[in-house]
């Protein structure tokens, strides 16, 4: 009966989000018999990609035991569809927070702590991805192939891109239903600063990559069976990842691009990363990831290998195109400057400094709440000057 529930709700995801694109690809293998089948483009369901994992989710800590049947119609519809993380996340358990949809405590601290870090993900997303997203944009929708300096450019505005716009949602999330008395897991601890992929998937998408162990990596074996059998299900989970991100080979690339350096890190590499000096880990993480988000944005097969070739020195080292000068302002400039050290090694600790415990809470206390207004009149500024684009997480 769990496999039969389980299909039922993976079957509306495959209708809906894969239908066209397992249509468009039997139609390549049958072109040669003259067959071919209705190739039909579903509009997307908001949000299906997370509430079918908190469907499964529900039956799958049920069947296990970690959680109790829920007669209760309306909290299990809450469940499914809290609207705070419907849309991008993050994926929340049943078992972890089944007690506080039936239990709701909303107090002026959590309210308080919520709005903070509301507000952080709203910076975060307006001031820094919005800020830097048309450098991407520039780069990866043109139909030209960018040389050197364009390419990087473009790369690396991505990567700052999805971690501070799909980072910030995440903290929205988190912030709004700490404020309604629910309590999400946290999604992102600087991934940027890992310093091996593995670690890079402890990191990123937390609740994307745990979900995925539990339900999917761990059912199939795990690592319980031998080193050929742990890489071919880390490559089967990866696989998967990357197409739930969405319906084309790009996507799945990108996710057995992932899987295949999880799978390398398994063999004596992976010893020897971590004995190596931490600057070549580093350097390698991000490598290896920023190639990855080539995969992840490019348009199509044929794009993603022109940029590849810019980011190698291929299609050669002239001047940056004329629309990605225009866009390079010294304030989009210092955004990328600051923005890089951030998302690698967050916020510097401050010193403790002379004084008393009880005066250094107040005040750090009138600086955080300072520094919080600032944040949120900028934003609101930022969004009402129209230069807010959609959060890239709503199209998965």
């Amino acid at each position: 009966m769990l496999a039969l529930a389980v299909a039922l709700n993976l079957a509306g995801l495959i209708v809906f989000k894969y239908a066209g694109f397992l249509a468009e690809n039997l139609n390549v293998l049958l072109e040669p018999l003259g067959v071919q089948v209705p190739v039909v483009h579903l509009a997307l369901p908001l949000g299906i990609s997370f509430f079918t994992f908190h469907a499964i989710s529900y039956l799958v800590d049920v069947y296990r035991g970690r959680a109790r049947a829920n007669g209760r119609l309306e909290e299990i519809a809450v469940y499914i569809t809290m609207f705070p993380q419907l849309v991008a996340g993050p994926i929340v358990r049943y078992s972890t927070i089944a007690h506080r949809i039936r239990e709701r405590r909303t107090t002026v601290g959590r309210v308080s702590a919520g709005l903070r870090i509301f507000v952080i993900g709203l910076s975060w997303k307006v001031l820094i991805a919005d800020e830097v997203a048309p450098l991407a944009t520039m780069v990866f929708d043109q139909t030209t192939a960018p040389n050197f300096f364009t390419a990087w450019i473009g790369v690396l505005a991505y990567a700052l891109q999805i971690y501070f716009d799909f980072g910030g949602y995440s903290n929205m999330a988190i912030g709004l239903a700490l404020a309604m008395g629910l309590k999400f897991p946290r999604n992102f601890r600087l991934p940027y600063g890992a310093l091996s992929i593995t670690d890079f998937w402890r990191k990123w998408h937390m609740s994307l990559s745990s979900w995925f162990r539990d339900y999917v990596y761990i059912p199939l074996g795990g690592n319980r069976h031998g080193h050929l059998h742990t890489a071919l299900n880390l490559w089967t989970v990866f696989l998967l990842c990357g197409l739930w991100h969405g319906a084309s080979w790009t996507f799945v690339i990108w996710g057995a691009h992932h899987g295949a350096f999880l799978v390398l890190e398994r063999t004596r590499f992976g010893k020897a990363l971590a004995a190596g000096p931490k600057v070549v880990s580093h350097l390698y993480v991000l490598l290896v990831v920023l190639f990855g988000w080539v995969w992840f944005r490019a348009l199509g097969l044929p794009q993603a290998m022109d940029i590849f070739a810019g980011m190698i020195g291929l299609n050669g080292f002239g001047p940056l195109a004329p629309g990605l000068l225009v866009a390079l302002q010294p304030l989009t400039i210092a955004v990328m400057i600051l923005a890089w050290p951030l998302a690698m090694y967050g916020l510097p600790t401050l010193p403790a400094g002379p004084l008393s415990p009880n005066m250094r809470r107040l005040a750090y206390g009138a600086c955080d709440s300072l520094i919080m207004l600032v944040l949120f009149v900028l934003s609101f500024i930022t969004v009402g000057a129209s230069n807010y684009s959609p959060f890239l997480y709503f199209r998965f």
